[in-house]
């Protein structure tokens, strides 16, 4: 049957030259725009650096524009806000850190603006990296034991610098100080730049911080190495094999503080663009030339198997990260 007026001849004109629908838009395929990483911390920093290797190699697998927004501030609660309240379509997400995903609910217990959990999608984590322990070369301890030995000897003489409270650093001496029953002394910088600067001085006694910060003075001869923060060996940088884990040094403590990143989107994404967007992270991460370029930075690449294994692994994170900051005390409002 034919509408009045209209021959069959004219039909079939008309439907041709109707564009024709690709299946992939026909799917809602995901992504038809530019993609947006915010990075909650100033440019420069590993979590940057990450982010802009990421983003370089994301492009050519999804065939969009990646990116780089960053907005640091509160502990990285402001990046992380930007995200948990974007549009829930993919298209800005968020990579983001242990002490912010997981942590930062717990330090910032009145004023954080948003819950991980239920404010954000998970996707997937993409390196994991952990702290290292070094003491002004200067200073007697040879070894960790020793080190343990003196902190019991003069309770609280030692000191500790850290980037501030409720950071990575300050939350693994907390932990190791209950572990081996001494008392190291915190003592809180404005940043990890000037606690360095105050541990080559010989203004305080050691540090946990990320590898790539300490590494160029760990090499120099100005920091003794003694202990990783992690439950292994770091066997990916060569000089520091033989430094040992904290499986070692305070065995059946359970001990294994990772500081790992992960890219998760606003709560309500569709499952199609976190699916998409996970498979596109992974195959980065399984990549030999992701690994060659962050292994230099002190990160290991990671992934998870599902969106779905990594949101488990981010619940278990957050009541392992609580238990941190309780023991520790700390608070950041």
């Amino acid at each position: 049957m034919t509408l009045p007026g209209l021959s069959r001849r004219a039909l079939l004109g008309a439907a041709a030259a109707l564009p024709l629908a690709s299946p992939a838009l026909a799917q809602g395929a995901w992504p038809q725009r530019p993609i947006r990483i915010v990075v909650p911390f100033a440019p420069g920093g590993a979590v940057d650096i990450t982010a802009r290797l990421l983003a370089e190699r994301l492009q050519p697998i999804l065939g969009q524009t990646i990116t780089v927004d960053n907005r640091g501030g509160a502990g990285g609660n402001i990046g992380g806000d930007v995200v948990a309240k974007a549009p829930k379509d993919g298209y800005t997400v968020l990579l983001g850190t242990a002490t912010i995903l997981a942590a930062n609910k717990f330090l910032f217990r009145r004023s954080m603006p948003f819950d991980p959990i239920r404010d954000l999608t998970p996707v997937t984590r993409v390196t994991t990296g952990t702290v290292l322990l070094v003491v002004n070369a200067s200073r007697p301890w040879r070894n960790f034991a020793e080190l343990v030995a003196a902190a019991k000897r003069e309770r609280g003489a030692i000191t500790m610098g850290s980037s501030g409270s409720g950071t990575v650093s300050h939350l693994t001496l907390a932990r190791i100080n209950a572990a081996a029953g001494m008392e190291i002394t915190h003592v809180p910088y404005r940043g990890g730049a000037p606690a360095i600067a105050d541990l080559l001085a010989g203004n305080i006694d050691m540090m946990f911080d990320v590898i790539p910060a300490l590494m160029p003075h760990v090499r120099e001869g100005r920091f003794r190495a003694l202990a990783v923060g992690s439950a292994e060996r770091v066997a990916y940088v060569p000089e520091l094999r033989e430094v040992p884990s904290m499986k070692e040094v305070l065995p059946n403590q359970g001990i294994d503080m990772q500081s790992w990143y992960a890219v998760n989107a606003p709560a309500g994404t569709p499952e199609a663009a976190v699916t998409r967007l996970h498979q596109a992270l992974v195959q980065v991460a399984r990549s030999d030339d992701f690994k060659a370029r962050m292994e230099p930075l002190g990160f290991t690449p990671v992934w998870d198997e599902s969106p779905a294994a990594y949101g488990r692994y981010l619940q278990e994170q957050e009541a392992f990260w609580k238990g941190l900051v309780e023991a520790s005390g700390a608070t950041l409002d």
